[in-house]
């Protein structure tokens, strides 16, 4: 019966419209008093859940973010972009998908890239003869790539959801994760994301000839020469440099994850403030409020969800989903199947922070038994949990991008299936395929990661 007050209290909610984070703190709440249990345990959870060091390199990240996005970087990525692509059929589209890529890097959050990159590419390309869903599509699902980079503050929340997991795997000892390796082992995932956004963005644009002047005849760019390539690519690589600089400082050991996200909100700050000069007073106290903003309500959904894990462990739900789960399949390909497909429709309707905090727990000890390592997992969870950004009704990177392009929602989503196809590939190789995710980070921090 507690199940069921946890259950229906959670859905009831969420249909009048409650935020996430209030949807779960609620419904535990009411658990807790229906079993008669303290609630100053509940609130000693959320505290507990709150009060970790490693929690730190969020708002680090966030703030880094929102540095790099208000401070011009998105203007010399796009410029270096569009140089390098922009004379193809569709040379817009491509540009995006790269600079949306590579600024996915920089801000480490779908939402940002978005934000920036929507800001920037989608008027320029309604105005250049592109259809606003195919600019809005283009955008919003190659900045899914941002939750795998290694700036990514959802690695961080994956990391901490992931450290109670335990188990053996061909004879190697599974005890948490680490954060290092799962930067690394998002960025082969990363580029294969891009190559499979560009085919699909190359083909749409192909299919109804884009770009189109008014008079329905198509329009390319010529190409810049190389020259200009160099002298734009130049242009953007001090932006790009904050992936390099936490990559080497967790690979060499310099500094922690953590450590590494204070270097690299040190490093924005001098970027954009003494190098560029494009960091004005409004934009710096607009990005520590947004960083602020976004941070507290990711905390307060760390902490609540740390009170709803405890209360899935007094009643069991892990075992019970697993029970069910063995009971179903006991093939391993199949049963990564079914918490894929359950991881789908979960993101239809959680946000990121609380589909990691919520799903993790119940399907990684599941996955560890069919052979799955926590950093394969953690690839699987972050493509799976970002694809929900993009779809209705939850969507917030889609929302975002229609409104720039100013376009419904429905619009948008009846020409985006290409761009979903290309997620689906790549959850599918990183599910089925471990080096995918796991030959990059073993090779360079030279220990086995699974």
């Amino acid at each position: 019966m507690a199940l069921t007050v946890l259950s229906l209290s959670f859905v009831l909610f969420l249909l009048l419209g409650m935020p996430v984070a209030f949807a779960i703190g609620l419904s535990c709440l009411a658990t807790f008093a229906y079993e008669g249990l303290p609630f100053e345990t509940a609130i000693q959870m959320m505290v507990s859940g709150m009060n970790v060091f490693s929690f730190l390199a969020i708002p680090f990240f966030i703030f880094s973010g929102e540095l790099m996005l208000h401070g011009g970087i998105a203007d010399k990525i796009v410029a270096f972009a569009r140089s390098l692509v922009g004379h193809w059929k569709g040379g817009l589209g491509l540009a995006n998908v790269v600079a949306s890529t590579l600024f996915g890097g920089v801000s480490g959050s779908p939402v940002a890239d978005t934000s920036a990159m929507g800001g920037v590419m989608i008027p320029i390309m309604k105005r250049e003869g592109y259809s606003a869903a195919y600019a809005v599509n283009v955008t919003t699902h190659a900045s899914l790539s941002g939750a795998l980079m290694p700036t990514s503050h959802n690695m961080i929340i994956y990391a901490f959801a992931a450290q109670a997991a335990v188990g053996t795997i061909d004879g190697h000892i599974i005890k948490g994760v680490s954060i290092g390796d799962l930067m690394f082992a998002g960025l082969i995932p990363v580029f294969w994301i891009m190559v499979c956004m560009l085919v699909a963005a190359y083909w749409q644009a192909a299919k109804y000839g884009y770009p189109k002047r008014t008079d329905g005849s198509t329009m390319v760019e010529r190409f810049p020469g190389w020259g200009m390539v160099s002298k734009t690519f130049l242009a953007a690589i001090p932006g790009l440099m904050v992936i390099v600089i936490i990559l080497v400082c967790v690979m060499q050991g310099v500094a922690t994850a953590t450590e590494a996200a204070a270097i690299a909100v040190t490093y924005s700050l001098l970027l954009t403030v003494v190098a560029y000069r494009t960091m004005t007073r409004e934009k710096l106290f607009k990005s520590l409020a947004k960083a602020s903003k976004t941070t507290g309500v990711i905390l307060l959904l760390i902490g609540v969800s740390n009170m709803l894990r405890y209360q899935m462990a007094y009643l069991e739900i892990p075992d019970a989903i697993e029970t069910v789960l063995l009971a179903a399949t006991s093939s391993p390909w199949l049963m990564l199947l079914y918490i894929n497909i359950i991881q789908i429709f979960l993101g239809i309707f959680l946000d990121m922070a609380a589909h990691i905090l919520i799903t993790t727990p119940l399907f990684l000890p599941l996955a560890i038994q069919m052979g799955v390592g926590p950093v394969q997992f953690g690839m699987m969870l972050l493509l799976n949990c970002a694809l929900g950004l993009v779809h209705p009704p939850v969507g917030t990177v889609q929302f975002i991008g229609c409104a720039i392009g100013k376009i419904s929602i429905g619009e948008a989503t009846k020409t985006a299936w290409p761009y979903y196809l290309a997620i689906f590939i790549a959850i599918t190789l990183v599910t089925y395929v471990p080096a995918f995710s796991t030959w990059l980070p073993t090779m360079l921090t030279g220990h086995k990661v699974l």
